[in-house]
């Protein structure tokens, strides 16, 4: 007998709490239990999967009664595509979860003691808020539970949407999506329809061959769009069959883009793109700055909650226009640009070279003379040789990956003591971690969470240290 099969079941169950990362915690016998798709209040059979020496992990078999602090997902595609998995519960239970989820992190877990927790800022759109989708073509349509269940004959596979979670080659096909505002559905059942009629090959991600690969959206809040379609076989009769039928369905389309990408992966940062209709970007707008969004730009996928984020990162700062303040890890220049106004330079760095050139184009578009962009990995360009070169910095913003900073760079920041670091996060468990090794020089005065992502666990966090005197 397997190992799996002599796994105990629980049944009756009631969920308890949201941990980390949205899932919800469940106790038998005060065993904590992690599951996925219940919320508080649920009372459920679990079976499970995976025992560990501190909890269990498991899976819901049966439902017994609902949480009334439920709420029905309003997409038809809630639980088998991956995305928005909050769904089922009010956006303002979210909310408190994720204010839950950062104060667990650097108050009950990381020790920090914070002068004043300002409440979480929630999202005014709670769908169709994202600027930015990316879908994948595939040959192996993943098939409903109605279709398994009827055990219908497939006859067409081809399916454009989403992976399923863990599954790399297989595709949910979506037919309306609620993260992305129009015309975005209607650009991809559109591609869909005509790769269809035309019998345009769709990829094979397993076995890697066929014509169409990926298709990315991009929109901006000033109604600019880019498309860019991801080809996988160079077929150029057929790529322009496709192009042109969506150039002419789509004439507000303002930046029409290809790539012909054979490699085993779908990032495009290597890969030539090539202008078909339009310009090569499109541009983002923020109390009068206007941002130039390229294919292989980041920018924040929430454009409204990004401009709220930015405005408590200057706040935070308290920039009086006499200021030297260092950017790490900025980006596109996004925030250094933003503050630089306030600010008497601003110095950017960042890993990607590609994203230091959006950066200086950005400065450059908006007439902004107060800023310099370095490219280098941060540990290795943010020394003591650099800021001899560039001064010390008053004012310090962060805004790393969801790994956090390496210990050099924190080493580093310490030897330079601003007077001040404002600390912007998407993980609350390394920002706990980097600002314990912070706090015998700094005090954490403030920290405000920031929804950019409704439906799902993520969260910013902003915080603010200041010197101890």
């Amino acid at each position: 007998m397997s190992r799996r099969k002599n796994l105990p079941k629980f049944e009756h169950i009631e969920v308890v709490d949201v941990a980390a990362e949205g899932k919800a915690i469940a106790k038998h016998e005060e065993i904590i239990i992690f599951v996925e798709g219940v919320v508080p209040g649920d009372v459920v059979d679990i079976q499970i999967t995976k025992k560990r020496k501190r909890y269990f992990e498991g899976r819901i078999t049966h439902i017994h009664s609902l949480s009334p602090v439920r709420t029905t997902p309003f997409c038809n595609h809630f639980g088998v595509c991956g995305g928005c998995k909050w769904q089922m519960l009010p956006y303002e239970e979210q909310l408190r979860y994720k204010e839950k989820q950062v104060q667990d992190q650097l108050i009950r877990i990381g020790h920090l003691a914070i002068e004043e927790t300002l409440p979480i800022i929630g999202s005014a759109h709670t769908t169709l808020y994202r600027n930015k989708l990316e879908f994948t073509f595939s040959n192996k349509r993943w098939k409903t539970v109605e279709e398994i269940e009827k055990q219908d004959i497939i006859t067409n596979k081809n399916a454009l949407g989403f992976h399923v979670p863990r599954l790399f080659d297989k595709i949910v096909h979506i037919e309306e999506c609620y993260l992305q505002a129009e015309p975005s559905n209607a650009i991809r059942n559109f591609i869909y329809e005509t790769a269809e009629r035309h019998n345009l090959s769709f990829f094979d991600i397993r076995n890697q061959h066929g014509l169409l690969r990926n298709v990315i959206v991009r929109t901006t809040t000033k109604g600019e769009i880019m498309v860019i379609v991801v080809f996988f076989e160079n077929n150029p009769e057929q790529h322009t069959i496709l192009l042109n039928a969506i150039a002419e369905k789509f004439p507000e389309i303002t930046s029409l883009l290809y790539i012909i990408n054979q490699k085993k992966n779908d990032t495009i940062q290597d890969q030539e793109i090539i202008v078909y209709a339009g310009r090569d970007y499109i541009l983002e707008e923020m109390e009068g700055l206007q941002f130039k969004i390229g294919p292989k730009s980041f920018y924040q996928t929430n454009s409204l909650q990004a401009y709220e984020l930015y405005k408590i990162t200057r706040n935070f700062a308290q920039l009086t226009g006499n200021e030297l303040v260092y950017d790490l890890y900025t980006g596109t220049g996004t925030i250094a640009n933003f503050v630089a106004r306030t600010a008497k330079q601003v110095i950017g760095i960042e890993y990607v070279p590609e994203a230091i050139e959006d950066a200086q184009e950005n400065a450059k578009h908006n007439n902004i003379a107060n800023t310099l962009f370095f490219a280098g990995d941060m540990k290795d360009v943010l020394n003591d040789t650099f800021i001899e070169t560039h001064g010390n910095p008053d004012v310090i913003i962060t805004d790393p990956p969801r790994a956090g900073m390496h210990k050099d760079v924190i080493d580093t920041i310490i030897r330079c003591a601003p007077e001040r670091i404002v600390y912007v996060s998407c993980n609350p468990a390394t920002q706990a971690r980097d600002i314990a090794l912070l706090q015998n020089m700094y005090s954490v005065q403030k920290s405000q969470a920031v929804d950019m992502f409704p439906h799902t666990h993520h969260v910013e966090n902003v915080v603010l240290l200041e010197k101890r005197s």
